[in-house]
């Protein structure tokens, strides 16, 4: 079957084709914000937000797509229970930065892999990150170098890069932390067959 990717994150697409696998790209055409301010709005907690997030992109793509396998996937930053989300521009990621400074938060990295419009397999995978206590002129010079690709992150950091450096802990799967959990899709995919294994 073929396999889809139900993100426009180049992170993600990344990830996968490093791991050698076969995919194609969609973009998934959901309305996030939307979703998420109705779910926000119902009581849903950053991990069950992160995990409806991700089927609703599974789910909108594999209707387009019969026969495949779309994988969708979301990633939801929770801080003092709160869910936050890619920051709009540089100063709401600024604000943001200085928020987690010298806190704990925790990354919520959800896929579902959907065929045919229903869900066939999930994982929600976590990681707890603390950050240091950069100092004020640190952070001017990280956002002045490093600029507008942070608003494309759910932290307003790029941990892949040097937003690394931002941090003094990190507890889980550094896969999860970039928005994707990798093992635990493949080793799905290669049980059912979809990839060699």
């Amino acid at each position: 079957m073929a396999l889809i990717l139900a993100s426009t994150s180049p992170i993600r697409a990344a990830l996968l084709a490093r791991a050698g696998i076969a995919f194609e790209v969609a973009a998934p055409r959901v309305d996030e914000a939307a979703l998420a301010a109705g779910l926000i709005a119902a009581g849903t907690p950053p991990r069950d937000l992160a995990d409806a997030l991700a089927e609703a992109k599974a789910l909108k793509v594999s209707q387009r797509h019969p026969g495949a396998l779309v994988l969708g996937c979301d990633q939801v930053l929770e801080h003092r229970g709160e869910a936050l989300f890619r920051p709009a521009d540089l100063a709401k990621a600024e604000a943001q930065l200085r928020r987690l400074r010298g806190e704990t938060h925790r990354l919520w990295s959800a896929a579902v892999v959907a065929a045919d419009g229903r869900p066939l397999w999930r994982h929600i995978g976590a990681a707890r990150l603390t950050m240091r206590h950069f100092s004020d002129a640190y952070l001017a010079g990280y956002l002045r170098r490093n600029g507008p690709g942070l608003t494309g992150t759910v932290g307003g950091y790029r941990i892949e890069e040097e937003g690394v450096r931002l941090f003094a802990r990190i507890e889980g799967d550094g896969f999860t932390v970039q928005g994707l959990p990798l093992v635990e899709i493949l080793a799905w995919l290669a049980q059912g067959g979809a990839i060699e294994g």
